[in-house]
């Protein structure tokens, strides 16, 4: 097999090493400065070759190992690393590394025809079917970073050999996974989990999203009890897990999920166009193609420029992530503010008009 070689930025002196990928302290951003599409034909257009030319030109903001910073390119290039090493491509070093030894017969990169049968249909934040994964661009090419899909029985099956409950020669291996760490805030990040709290108090988990579907995964290891939680929605389901793993922790409380698009003239529809910028996340720019806004975040957040749908004069939606725009008239009713609501439930960010 051919494999794309990859010349690595470096920062100081300092090479970036396995675990920094592993551990999301690389200080590689979190997508390649493509823009994302959506659609079946627009899966073929990026890939590895495309990753290394980023790769070779892109420099680095901040010194390797020092912050923590989610990652995407940094687990798509530790799977394409492993895999390479391996003499083969990643989907087959999942299959024989992980996947057979740990007998989890519904996890895959590829959907099969049997697997597609079972799969449940994802769904956006207007309740409307999702796009697969496998049909954006960029995502499409790194199955390492979210290209996955198994079941509640095969995940358990992952934490019932991680607590103990079950024997496999793949244990001493997951233990060494939590060995690893470094900081994140309060908390620690492993060689791919997330160490939370201290003592009798530590969690050990994952949570995720991609289209249509949410996941969270946790354990506690030393009441030796884990929960999956799996949602074929685009919506937080941690705070179920947490509470099913701590009930003195509440549950969030619901976000309206389900809006409802109303019709404005394009006449109307300008007023809100034109570019807009928050700090530290960059640009965003909102424009008016015929009788319908779009809205292209920034090229570091690694998503697709989406149709911005309103529900009334100043609050309007995107159908496929649970993200939401406010704008903010000033005493003329001009639109030159907004808050924007990231599609993971994180505070409003302040966003203001630059042009």
């Amino acid at each position: 097999m051919s494999a794309t070689a990859f010349k690595l930025p470096e920062r100081n002196g300092r090479a970036i090493t396995l675990v920094d990928l592993a551990t999301h302290t690389s200080g590689l951003p979190f997508m390649p400065d493509e823009p994302i599409v959506l659609g079946d034909s627009a899966a073929a257009k990026y890939g590895t070759r495309q990753l290394a030319q980023f790769l070779a030109r892109y420099e680095l903001s901040r010194d390797i190992g020092a912050d923590w910073d989610y990652s995407n390119i940094g687990y798509w290039l530790l799977g394409e690393a492993l895999a390479s090493r391996a003499g083969t491509n990643f989907e087959s070093l999942l299959e024989t590394r992980i996947c057979r030894p740990l007998q989890l017969k519904s996890t895959a990169c590829t959907v099969s025809p049997s697997l597609k049968a079972r799969l449940a249909v994802g769904h956006d934040a207007s309740l409307q079917p999702a796009p697969l994964f496998s049909s954006t661009s960029v995502y499409a090419a790194m199955p390492a970073a979210g290209g996955l899909v198994s079941t509640v029985n095969d995940l358990l099956h992952i934490l019932a050999v991680a607590m103990g409950y079950e024997q496999s020669a793949l244990a001493p291996s997951m233990a060494a996974m939590l060995a690893t760490r470094r900081p994140l805030g309060p908390n620690e990040q492993a060689l791919g989990w997330v160490v939370q709290g201290k003592g009798d108090d530590q969690l050990i988990l994952h949570d995720g999203f991609t289209w249509g579907y949410a996941s969270y995964v946790a354990w506690d290891p030393a009441r030796r009890v884990g929960v999956v939680v799996l949602s074929n929605q685009i919506a937080n389901v941690g705070d179920m897990g947490l509470h099913l793993l701590r009930p003195k922790v509440p549950l969030a409380t619901p976000t309206v999920t389900k809006h409802t698009e109303i019709t404005l003239a394009p006449s109307i529809l300008d007023v809100y166009t034109g570019r807009f910028a928050a700090e530290g996340e960059g640009v965003f720019n909102i424009t008016r193609a015929g009788d319908l806004l779009t809205l292209q975040l920034p090229i570091a957040w690694g998503l697709p420029t989406f149709r911005l749908r309103p529900e009334s004069r100043l609050d309007f939606f995107i159908a496929e992530l649970p993200l939401r725009v406010t704008f903010q008239p000033d005493s003329a009713g001009h639109m030159n503010e907004l808050l924007l609501y990231p599609p993971r439930g994180q505070h409003a960010i302040p966003v203001k008009r630059i042009r």
